[in-house]
């Protein structure tokens, strides 16, 4: 039983039958199909899964949380880039809704509606999103990342419209591997965590559902391009589910060496200017004045790209020289810190926040996407500004 755009599959798992829909994330048939399968009594089934976290569930059926997004906190926790990455694939879907006159998210909204309406449990089986960016980042050479990374930012704030190419892709695969294989140089880098592991998760995650609670047919809603390998991994039994998942969670520790390398670039700065007064205290001077005027400019002007407040400017200039030698905390905490002080987000902000981000001047335009510019590009410019000071004084101390 199937339509060209919205396959249907049915695999034996843990004593139940479990219905899998492949849906088009372009496609308003898809909200349809789901609709006609359920709107009969629910359509026989005893639960529907949708392929859906706990995050982006609650953004279906709590729209408002986002006035709630704790600004402050995502600062401190290191959380601004994951978040930042979340928005910009959000203004992303939000492009493709204004395209295609849809609704982002429509067959899963579909999904919830017509399981509450119906009393049937929603199960949520996909992995958080964090989690999955994590683990893709962590999958790739610290130069693909950044070339992934801003190849999909400069992508996803783009104002043009989504080509044919990428249509006929999302109609048959992932959004997340779709927005992220766009720019990869090896899309066998990403494929494991936003597929391969995807699919053996939710297969988890239903499997463990099936083994909580009396169900007898459940109805998953996913994409398209997860319906072959979800189908593989359910009649693939796990032992320990849980012990799975929790694997399948953890994000992959970042290297020694990278934790180690930021120490080390301290003591080397800090190792030249001891020398340097030792040889003469102009010349040492001479040294400090140079980190602090490079590294501190550098910063203040990432936070003037980000059309930040002059006091923000100012605060950047004379945090980063300092905070450039403590790796526990960036010029770019300092920064966004103090612009979320002078600038503190209205609810209205965070209520046009969604319709802001579809378009380029609206990341600079709406006060909550400014303060996350605002940590971002002052923490890059602090740390293009310690490595350019560095190479400066080592030369002006080789010099001497």
């Amino acid at each position: 039983m199937e339509t060209q755009e919205e396959p249907l599959l049915t695999v034996e798992a843990g004593g139940a039958q479990v219905t899998l829909l492949g849906t088009a994330h372009v496609s308003r048939s898809s909200a349809a199909k789901v609709q006609e399968l359920l709107q009969q009594e629910g359509g026989g089934f005893d639960a529907v899964a949708v392929e859906l976290c706990p995050s982006r569930y609650n953004a279906i059926v709590n729209p408002d949380s986002l006035s709630r997004m704790d600004l402050f906190g995502v600062i401190r926790e290191g959380r601004v880039y994951m978040v930042a990455a979340s928005l910009a694939l959000s203004a992303y879907q939000q492009r493709l809704a204004e395209q295609f006159d849809i609704e982002p998210g429509a067959e899963q909204r579909m999904a919830i509606e017509q399981a509450r309406q119906h009393g049937l449990p929603v199960l949520l089986i996909d992995r958080e999103l964090g989690i999955t960016l994590k683990r893709a980042a962590r999958n790739l050479g610290w130069w693909k990342r950044l070339n992934l990374f801003s190849g999909l930012l400069a992508g996803l704030l783009s104002r043009e419209q989504v080509s044919e190419e990428e249509i006929e892709r999302l109609k048959q695969g992932d959004v997340l591997e779709t927005t992220f294989a766009e720019f990869a140089q090896d899309r066998a880098d990403l494929y494991r965590p936003l597929i391969a592991e995807r699919d053996r998760y939710m297969a988890l995650r239903l499997q463990q559902s099936l083994g909580e609670q009396p169900l007898a047919r459940v109805l998953a809603v996913v994409g398209a391009g997860h319906m072959k390998g979800l189908a593989e991994q359910l009649v693939r039994p796990s032992a320990a589910p849980e012990t799975e998942i929790a694997a399948l969670e953890q994000v992959p520790p970042t290297s020694r060496l990278w934790r180690l390398l930021p120490w080390v670039v301290v003591a080397v700065i800090l190792g030249v200017f001891v020398y340097g007064f030792t040889r003469s205290p102009a010349l040492g001077w001479n040294l400090v004045l140079d980190w602090v005027l490079i590294n501190g400019s550098l910063s203040a002007l990432g936070t003037i790209l980000a059309a930040a407040h002059p006091l923000t400017v100012v605060g950047a200039f004379f945090a980063a020289p300092l905070t450039s030698l403590n790796p526990t905390i960036g010029a770019g905490m300092v920064a966004g810190g103090i612009e979320l002080s002078l600038r503190r987000p209205s609810v209205g902000d965070f209520g046009r926040l969604r319709s802001d981000l579809s378009g380029l001047r609206g990341w600079w335009r709406n006060r909550v996407s400014r303060v996350l510019l605002v940590f971002i590009f002052s923490s890059l410019g602090s740390a293009l500004g310690t490595y350019v000071a560095g190479f400066r004084i080592v030369g002006r101390l080789v010099g001497a």
